[in-house]
């Protein structure tokens, strides 16, 4: 399923360890380390949230379809944004040029974990609340992911170690 000349991007909620998990599995698998939030944070010299505050969400991803969709990598690791499962062509190539793993927890675990929703420039539209929210993205990170992971009672080693053992 996994060569180490393909990526491996990883897709899920705000708050599921894409990130950290992320740094942690590229080292372990020798891969290049991508974070999609710093590539658009870079490209617009902004930070998240204030993008979707001066552009508001259609902008915000709009500029993360198209940062997803330029990108042109190999060996990599790539943690995308939670809201990349909104641009169809930006998930489009992320399963071309990679296995795409899904980080999933449930509501109440990730209610637990994430602190302030708009400091972490998560991309919520008016009157939305996380549970709102977690309930449009979880059919559609089911319906990208070429694995899914559960991380319910894991650590971060050993969702490392799960993602590690399913791709190879």
């Amino acid at each position: 399923m996994f060569s180490s000349h393909k990526n491996i991007s990883l897709i899920g909620m705000p708050g599921v360890g894409k990130s950290t998990v992320g740094v942690i599995l590229a080292k372990e698998l020798g891969l290049q380390f991508v974070d999609t939030d710093l590539l658009i944070q870079n490209r617009e010299h902004r930070l998240l949230k204030d993008i979707i505050k001066d552009d508001g969400i259609d902008g915000f991803m709009k500029v993360e379809s198209d940062v997803i969709k330029s990108l042109d990598c190999t060996a990599s690791l790539i943690a995308t944004g939670g809201s990349v499962v909104y641009g169809e062509e930006a998930m489009a190539h992320l399963k071309e040029i990679s296995t795409v793993v899904y980080l999933s927890l449930p509501y109440d675990k990730l209610k637990t974990r994430l602190g302030s929703l708009t400091k972490r420039g998560v991309v919520l539209r008016t009157g939305q609340d996380l549970r709102a929210l977690y309930d449009e993205r979880i059919p559609l990170y089911e319906k990208y992911a070429d694995v899914v992971v559960s991380e319910v009672g894991l650590t971060i080693e050993e969702t490392v170690n799960q993602i590690i053992d399913i791709i190879k």
